[in-house]
Parts: C-alpha cells; structure tokens; sequence
C-alpha cells in the first residue's frame, strides 16, 4: 500500500496542473455516466424527465413548444448544429484549414477524434436501446434510440475539441476563454435544443454531455501527450 502511494505522488508530482485536472474530469465523469446510466435503467428518472418535456409544451396543446412562434424554428436550427451534416462540415473546414497551414499530425488527428466520438455515441445507443420520448408530439424526425443524446455527444466531443485546438494557439487568456466558452455555449444549446423539440429527455442530453465531456478531454489529453512527444504540432 505504501509503495501504492508514493508511486501516486511520484506520478502527481511529474505532472502538470491542467493533466491533472483532465484526468479527473474523466475519472469523475466515468462515474457520473455509470450513476445516471443506472437511474435511467432503473426508471427512478422517468417522472422527472416527463414532467420537464411536458414543461417546455403548452399545457392547452402538448403539440405546441411554449415561447413565441419563431423559437420553434430557432430550435430547429440550434439542433442541426449538432446534426451529421453540420459537424462534417464544420470538421471539414476545421481540418481544410489545418492542412493549408501544413498542420497535417493535428488535422489526422481531429479527424479520429470526430469519428470515435461517433462510435461511442452509437456504441451506446446501441447498448441502452431506450425509447424516444412519447409523451408530447416530435417536432423533428428521428430514428435511434434516446439515450444518450447523440447530438449532445457529437457537439461536445466537436466543439470541445475544436475549441481547445484553437485555445492552445493562442497565448493570450483572453482568447483561450473566449474559444472555450463558445464551444460549451454552443454545445448546451445544442442539447437544451433536443428536449425542446420533445426528441430527448433531459437526462438523454445530460448523460450525452457527460460522455462527451470525458471523450473531449481524453483526446485532448492524448493530444498533450503525443505533443510532448513531438508526434503532433506544438502549440502556437
């Protein structure tokens, strides 16, 4: 046990603040998805994600979203930056600038990024298999499962990634926030979009948040290390 634990602050000691910090994210957020996973199979959430669906509709007509009537429009909009097509448009023009700025090892490797953050989201529709939600009519088509959000796990694993990408090149703090906080703005958007257009329930975009984050910050901690190891494009 003893040497259990010098080894543990041998390795603390060995690295820096912000490796530290995505490691527990990933550990901690590990174990939040396991945790909402578990409720979700037992059903003690599905009160609650009824009863928060049913609060974004008007209680006269469950088929109408509340809000003015071009928020419904909006909605729409605001998922579709979390859809297939957007993303592979956005990854596109992402990696399209990287290879003009001869940054090939970056553009490959936001290329795999976005595609296992794919997999594991259809890796784990396919494992939980929950239904959409049926309690107010869809405002958009849909054809997987629902839990967890897919889009909620895209745009996040996407514009976490991507934010990141162009925090690090800059050294200023200023920009590396201003980067950041779009990405997560965008991504919450993206998942509060969903339940507003009655195709998720909350706890569908909180678990596709969860994942996302994890899987956002293992890339960028497999970035930092093959950086170190001079595998990949130093920072700017």
């Amino acid at each position: 046990m003893r040497r259990v634990l010098i080894r543990m602050l041998e390795w603390l000691g060995g690295h820096e603040l912000g490796v530290l910090l995505g490691s527990l994210i990933v550990v901690a957020g590990t174990w939040g998805f396991v945790a909402l996973a578990g409720e979700v199979l037992e059903g003690t959430t599905q009160r609650f994600d009824e009863r928060m669906i049913r609060a974004l509709r008007k209680a006269d007509d469950p088929a109408v979203p509340i809000g003015p009537a071009w928020m419904e429009e909006a909605g729409r909009d605001i998922t579709a930056l979390g859809s297939v097509t957007i993303i592979v448009l956005v990854i596109a023009a992402a990696v399209g600038y990287l290879w003009l700025d001869r940054r090939f090892a970056t553009s490959v490797f936001v290329i795999l990024a976005t595609a296992s953050g794919f997999a594991l989201s259809t890796a784990l529709k396919a494992l939980f298999r929950r239904p959409r939600p049926e309690v107010v009519p869809h405002l958009m088509r849909v054809y997987s499962s629902s839990f967890p959000s897919g889009h909620s796990i895209i745009s996040a694993v996407v514009y976490l990634t991507l934010g990141a990408l162009l925090a690090r090149t800059f050294r200023q703090r200023r920009f590396k926030f201003y980067f950041l906080a779009v990405a997560v703005v965008l991504t919450g958007l993206v998942g509060v979009s969903r339940v507003y257009m009655g195709v998720h329930y909350p706890t569908d975009v909180l678990a596709g948040w969860t994942a996302g984050l994890v899987w956002a910050t293992l890339c960028w901690l497999v970035d930092r290390h093959l950086q170190r190891r001079g595998k990949i494009e130093q920072e700017g």
